[in-house]
């Protein structure tokens, strides 16, 4: 090795650990963006229902670049990486949380694309939406609670680092995963229209019941995180 190359000391984070962290970052930010756009048009979905189909298809693709990019920690971390294994895997109750998310999570999305590619006729498949649409609401929360302080932090970092290449890499996943899945929700936006005669006004209880599932669970993300820092 030359001289002249510098040398990482012993104790800097590693750079595959922290772009990692900060595609994680990236992707997770959009997806709370997106996902507060389509919990918006809940109340009011007979008059945003095209709305709340084309986002609703919009975060495939950028839950495809979380999915990945936390597997891909996931992976390292069980498979002894020593950079991972340094930094440690997540909070305990986040390591519980996680696959419940991840569940809910592509159940409400394949959920929907199926309801937008069949109509309102299959009842089991509007249950399993609204159930996976609560679950991924409450777990959303507590996730949300524990990270928000975290991904604008690591998103100004990622701003200001000395790799551009690397940031403009991890930019272009997320633009590229979102434009795969606005191709797919304008493909799909002509199946809402037989939903708009079938929609009800009874949308303010439906509110009602997922505001108070997501106070519960915001209020039983705090507590754990609490419990979490007290044994620190």
């Amino acid at each position: 090795m030359s001289s002249h190359e510098p040398t990482r000391p012993p104790d800097a984070p590693d750079p595959g650990v922290v772009g990692n962290e900060r595609l994680t970052a990236w992707a997770g930010a959009v997806l709370l963006i997106l996902a507060l756009v389509e919990i918006v048009t809940v109340p009011a979905l007979r008059s945003l229902l095209w709305v709340h189909f084309f986002v609703g298809v919009l975060l495939a693709g950028p839950v495809v670049v979380k999915i990945a990019s936390t597997s891909w920690r996931f992976l390292r971390y069980y498979t002894r990486h020593p950079a991972y294994r340094r930094k440690g895997p997540p909070r305990r109750y986040l390591r519980v949380l996680a696959p419940v998310l991840l569940a809910a999570t592509l159940a409400v999305i394949g959920s929907g694309i199926a309801l937008a590619a069949t109509g309102p006729a299959p009842a089991i498949l509007l249950k399993i939406h609204v159930i996976s649409f609560l679950v991924w609401l409450a777990t959303l929360v507590a996730h949300v609670v524990a990270y928000l302080a975290r991904v604008p932090r690591l998103i100004a970092e990622d701003w200001r680092g000395r790799r551009p290449g690397a940031r403009w890499g991890r930019l272009l996943a997320n633009i590229v995963a979102l434009a795969c899945g606005a191709i797919a929700a304008v493909l799909l936006l002509p199946t809402a229209g037989p939903w708009v005669p079938w929609l009800g006004n009874g949308q303010a209880k439906v509110l009602l019941l997922y505001a108070l599932v997501a106070v519960i669970a915001l209020v039983l993300g705090q507590l754990a995180r609490r419990r979490e820092q007290e044994k620190q």
